[in-house]
């Protein structure tokens, strides 16, 4: 193995180990063939600002991965409750390269991703990456998200847009009465989170993330219809 990829793979698991995370062999190079795919597809189609391998593991993978244990809490209490029976549906909005939604699909092989973006190229970067990493519960999705009306368990996002922005353009994506929108931020968003519309949105959960080799805030907001309260 290439040192950098070593260097790569030791700092992933260290991370894991960090997080508190159950990944089997399988979903760790699964995580590493991913980042292998940013790094390659980024040089034609740019699909994230950061560059270096190191950075794109700590920014990008480890910062999604923080985001897993939560998301896996949550669709265990779905499942708890008989929801998603036929098997549970999470729509990741303004995907971009796939963080979080390629992450959620490697380490929740039993809830199906869909990445939407409205940048063509994309979406067909998460079609390779489900191919690529022989992932059947992802798929790339080109549309606008104010166009999709099929219900979705949980919609999530990072650094996307303001919180009332998100719930706005994907409320029609929001299955009813059960589903929620999973909102990946930096610090605590009290400004966004007052500007919400108390009477169609309710924050039921501001939780803080800790991001290991990340000195940054880092929270998930948790959100549902205010009907569902």
């Amino acid at each position: 193995m290439h040192t950098e990829t070593e260097a790569l793979a030791a700092s992933l698991r260290s991370g894991v180990h960090a997080l508190g995370l159950s990944l089997s062999e399988l979903q760790i190079q699964r995580l590493l063939d991913f980042l292998a795919l940013l790094q390659k597809w980024n040089k034609v189609y740019n699909l994230t600002a950061v560059r270096e391998p190191h950075d794109m593991l700590t920014h990008h993978l480890l910062d999604s991965l923080a985001a897993v244990s939560p998301l896996r809490r949550h669709v265990a209490e779905l499942l708890g409750r008989g929801v998603g029976q036929g098997g549970l549906r999470l729509l990741d909005v303004g995907s971009g390269g796939g963080l979080p939604g390629v992450v959620f699909a490697i380490c929740c092989p039993e809830v199906d991703v869909s990445c939407v973006d409205t940048v063509g190229k994309k979406a067909a970067f998460i079609q390779q990456a489900a191919v690529t990493l022989a992932l059947p519960n992802l798929r790339g999705v080109h549309a606008r998200v104010e166009s999709l009306t099929q219900p979705f368990d949980v919609v999530s996002c990072r650094a996307f847009a303001s919180l009332s922005d998100f719930v706005t353009w994907s409320r029609g994506a929001v299955a009813a009465p059960h589903g929620v929108w999973l909102a990946m931020k930096g610090k605590h968003p009290a400004e966004e989170m007052a500007a919400l519309d108390a009477a169609q949105v309710q924050v039921f959960h501001v939780e803080p993330l800790q991001v290991p080799g990340l000195d940054a805030e880092r929270c998930i907001v948790w959100i549902r219809p205010a009907a569902a309260g």
